[in-house]
């Protein structure tokens, strides 16, 4: 099954996407949604799934063993590839504490910010970059929430996925980013597609000329929700009830978007 990156800019909607796509794909088959934004909180209840105990980070010795690693690569002339997981890793590989299951939703999370002061997120970068390129997940989709903007880009997230979708909200800051987003997965070689979100029938076509004007390409969109906004204001499992129908658009629109990739086809 395929790896979906979910990017961003913050406040978009990146998460909220994921929950639902997630929740519609698991419809038809076992998901895998990997939290790799460092800052956010909030996917756990979004999936109505308690969070992990912990994290890859912690699995792999907290984050200043981690660090100690990336240095001694840095010294070594290896830059921040540090081959976390050489041989490729499963689930099953992790221990049972890394992950929570409500039906055919499984979540992981790399790692969080815990405390004042301890740097830059470089440490959760690598190991986002070294457990989504390194995931073996035949028999399940995987859908990857990542941290807001571009940078992870840079980090060779990328790497392992099969599409990159860019969630744009009615701002012109998302309409820029996802024309860098898109920009930058077609120089990784990744087919990338936008998800409008949080929009009526007013700013999703003003929203959708701005896209189109600079070659994006649509792929659905999760329409503005009184109950998805009362779910989020109360922390609340998200429901696709409301919204179904253009779940179901975005779903078919990710498969025929894979089927025309060279490596899915």
């Amino acid at each position: 099954m395929p790896k979906l990156i979910v990017s961003g800019r913050g406040g978009s909607g990146k998460s909220t996407v994921t929950t639902l796509l997630a929740k519609r794909l698991a419809a038809e088959a076992a998901v895998l949604v990997v939290d790799a934004d460092e800052s956010n909180l909030g996917l756990p209840a979004m999936l109505g799934l308690d969070p992990p105990p912990v994290t890859v980070m912690e699995h792999l010795g907290g984050r200043s063993a981690v660090r100690e690693q990336l240095m001694a690569a840095l010294r070594s002339g290896g830059g921040e590839r540090v081959p976390f997981f050489a041989d490729g890793v499963a689930l099953s590989d992790l221990p049972r504490d890394c992950t929570t299951v409500v039906g055919d939703v499984t979540l992981v999370r790399v790692g969080k910010i815990e405390h004042s002061l301890q740097g830059c997120a470089c440490p959760e970068g690598a190991v986002a970059r070294a457990f989504v390129n390194r995931l073996s997940h035949d028999d399940r989709w995987v859908v990857v929430d990542t941290e807001a903007g571009v940078e992870h880009f840079g980090r060779g997230l990328l790497e392992g996925a099969d599409l990159v979708l860019v969630v744009a909200d009615a701002s012109h800051e998302a309409v820029l980013l996802a024309e860098r987003a898109a920009a930058l997965a077609d120089e990784a070689g990744k087919p990338c597609g936008v998800v409008l979100s949080q929009v009526d029938e007013e700013t999703a076509a003003i929203l959708r000329a701005e896209l189109e004007e600079r070659g994006a390409r649509i792929l659905g969109s999760v329409p503005h929700s009184s109950s998805l906004a009362r779910a989020h204001l109360l922390g609340e499992p998200l429901s696709p009830d409301g919204v179904g129908p253009a779940l179901d658009a975005l779903a078919a629109a990710v498969v025929e978007t894979l089927s025309e990739s060279p490596a899915h086809s």
